[in-house]
């Protein structure tokens, strides 16, 4: 029966090193006399070479056990590193020792230097037969374009000489099913320029990608930064950005301190890298404080913002946490999440309208919440703007029903999500979110509960979002539409939208409206053009950009504080409170009881009663109908 000799079993594996041992133990012996006796093989007295042939066995036997205690036929050769190369030293020095004193002990009489020679000789024999793996594949790497699965290879520009430049290199070069290969470095450290890491050069700073991106002919760049700081790591990317090449990145310093980079670690690069704005910082201890043990309520719960929140709170251990939205899709994911990753939370999800006022003090009699998250709200600005009885109706009296609630029942703290769309609006949605402002800070004003607002801007990957829409239109093939070449916005994320939130109900005393310093507004057609650039696509060449125009309602640019309110800081630097504006609480309530019989009636002149209210409203006209 005919056997197969299989590299790939263990033991096969150390008869195979052993044997190989054995090997480099006659040859390292030979050479300890014929370098002795300078290459001439004719020098070497018969006496000592017989000594040697005279001790080989033993020499062998006593090597063999010395490796086995020094762990050389245990170690996972194909990744090995610098601590298998130091217990190949320890074990040849342990081994060479030994043979001098048992050589001293039975009276060999062999030059010094040979035995020199062979400690040196022994060292690089074992290592060349532990390593061999690594250097053939390193040969095979640089005679190849292709990986072991025959995948052709990716040239990637690494940026970051650093430790996650290090771990991301070291990967690429010890998996076989990877298909990328580094073929240059980049970092601004000027004294790490011209050398080499792993192998691979440090061909120089960020001013360099461009042209070494053209010279290497790099399809990807991988980031390797995280502690740069997002300022900085903003710059790079926006260079990056212009080759057209791929690119991802290293999310952040804490994976390094854990040992937790790898490839699969690495993102994709996100508009949001391009803000460069700090992210928003907040006390959790402080968020902990207020919400853990309480019941917690949050409707709209299955939203963007709605869904975050309940995410953070759960996180907070609340006594109950209860979710409303009248979108039974929506609250299911959000269930099922918490459900998976907080078991022990008590959790109750209901599908309720805001707009219900019996449902609503059933839900608020039943549970007591002490604290209410309001993010229920209808925010699609068009879509607003052909429905503004229904923008009033959910909008506006969804608020006053459920603030009335949880005055009612004892609510301690109340914390409505506005938007920077309130401040002088263009649209019914804007004025709407406007009214609510007033409701809170209404009810705020009689009440045991305190009663807050909160404003930001635009939510980035919340629903309708410009962003998800513009990656469609990308993946779709073009064109990106885009309303207006000089329309901006505000931009803050989805975690910094919560943190907000969260810090506005720590902070409220009751009638604040809570505004995020949120930086520079971005220009949308920035974003579209570098959501595309970022796709690897050429702006124009392979996907287009249609402006069509701003929409019903819709400004150039939004803002945050009304010229009225003033600002005043909190412990928070990013977070101001905006003075309250006066307005005539009786007058508001008699608004309010016309503007609630006109919204159920349909009235097609709502509009008009709704700048009545808030006169800063300024109606548009809807020019496609």
């Amino acid at each position: 029966m005919k056997m197969k000799f299989n590299l790939n079993s263990i033991n096969n594996r150390v008869v195979l090193l052993v044997l190989l041992d054995i090997l480099t133990v006659q040859i390292a012996s030979f050479l300890g006399l014929f370098v002795r006796y300078e290459f001439s093989f004719n020098s070497i007295p018969v006496s000592d070479m017989e000594q040697v042939l005279h001790y080989t066995i033993p020499n062998t036997i006593i090597t063999i056990i010395v490796f086995v205690f020094a762990k050389l036929y245990r170690s996972v050769w194909r990744h090995a590193s610098i601590n298998e190369l130091i217990n190949i030293i320890l074990g040849c020095s342990a081994a060479s020792l030994i043979q001098v004193i048992c050589a001293s002990a039975l009276h060999l009489t062999l030059p010094r230097s040979s035995y020199l020679i062979y400690y040196f000789a022994m060292i690089v024999g074992v290592s060349c037969v532990r390593f061999a793996y690594q250097i053939m594949k390193i040969i095979g790497e640089k005679m190849t374009d292709f990986s072991a699965n025959g995948q052709k290879r990716i040239n990637v520009m690494l940026i970051g000489a650093g430790a996650a430049g290090s771990a991301i290199l070291k990967e690429t070069e010890e998996s076989r099913y990877l298909n990328l290969k580094v073929k240059c470095i980049i970092d601004d450290n000027q004294a790490k320029v011209g050398k080499y890491l792993r192998g691979v050069p440090i061909v120089g700073d960020r001013n360099s990608i461009a042209d070494k991106v053209e010279e290497y002919r790099i399809e990807e760049i991988i980031v390797a930064m995280p502690s740069v700081g997002d300022a900085e790591t903003k710059k790079i990317l926006n260079i990056c950005k212009e080759t057209g090449c791929k690119i991802r990145i290293v999310p952040g310093t804490y994976q390094i301190i854990n040992g937790d980079v790898s490839l699969s670690k690495l993102r994709e690069v996100e508009i949001e890298d391009l803000l460069g704005r700090a992210p928003i910082k907040v006390n959790l201890d402080e968020i902990m404080g207020y919400v853990q043990g309480k019941t917690v309520m949050v409707t709209g719960g299955g939203g963007s913002i709605g869904s975050e929140l309940c995410r953070q709170i759960a996180a907070h251990n609340p006594k109950r946490l209860v979710i409303i939205d009248i979108y039974e899709n929506n609250a299911y994911d959000i269930q099922q999440e918490l459900k998976r990753k907080y078991p022990n939370l008590a959790l109750d999800v209901l599908i309720a309208s805001v707009r219900n006022t019996h449902r609503m003090n059933n839900i608020f009699e039943k549970y007591r919440p002490n604290i209410v998250y309001h993010a229920a709200a209808h925010k699609h600005v068009p879509l607003m703007e052909d429905s503004p009885n229904e923008a009033i109706k959910n909008n506006v009296f969804g608020t006053y029903k459920t603030a009335e609630a949880a005055d009612r029942y004892g609510v301690e703290k109340f914390v409505l999500i506005s938007t920077d769309k309130a401040v002088n609006p263009t649209n019914i949605m804007g004025a709407s979110k406007r009214m609510c402002e007033m409701i809170v800070q209404m009810f705020a004003r009689h009440s045991k509960t305190n009663f807050v607002a909160v404003r930001f801007g635009n939510v980035l990957g919340s629903n309708g979002s410009v962003i998800p829409l513009f990656k469609k239109q990308i993946a779709e093939g073009g064109p990106v539409t885009v309303t207006h070449p000089d329309i901006i916005r505000y931009f803050m994320t989805i975690p910094e939208a919560v943190s907000l939130v969260l810090q506005a109900g720590a902070y409220a005393k009751g009638g604040e409206i809570f505004v995020l310093d949120m930086g520079e507004p971005v220009k949308i057609l920035d974003l579209a053009e570098n959501l595309i650039k970022l796709s690897g696509y050429k702006v124009g060449d392979d996907i287009k950009i249609e402006f069509t125009g701003l929409r019903p309602g819709e400004k150039l640019y939004e803002e945050l504080l009304m010229s009225e309110e003033g600002l005043q800081d909190t412990d928070n630097k990013r977070i101001h409170i905006g003075k309250p504006i006066e307005f005539d609480e009786e007058e508001f309530r008699r608004q309010l009881e016309k503007l609630d019989k006109l919204s159920r009636e349909d009235d097609p002149h709502i509009k008009e009663e709704v700048q009545k209210i808030v006169p800063t409203y300024v109606i548009t006209e809807n020019k496609n109908k």
